[in-house]
């Protein structure tokens, strides 16, 4: 018999998307930072805020597999 704890789903699901959200702030902070440097690069900020678009995906489809459906 295993004694040592598991997490569920949800709580796997609830991790990452703390995760996912501390990413996407920092990418926040990284593109405002470069932003006001005023030598930012515009390849990188462009990479930058595509993978913040994606971390916002990520982080939307996690949502919604957490908040049940509610029919009103």
């Amino acid at each position: 018999m295993n004694s040592s704890p598991r997490m569920n789903e949800t709580d796997v699901l609830r991790v990452k998307l703390e995760v996912l959200r501390r990413e996407h702030r920092d990418l926040d902070d990284a593109i405002m930072a470069l932003q006001e440097r005023g030598t930012s690069d515009m390849l990188t900020l462009k990479r930058l805020k595509k993978q913040k678009l994606t971390l916002k995906d990520k982080i939307a489809s996690i949502e919604d597999r957490l908040t049940p459906d509610i029919i009103a």
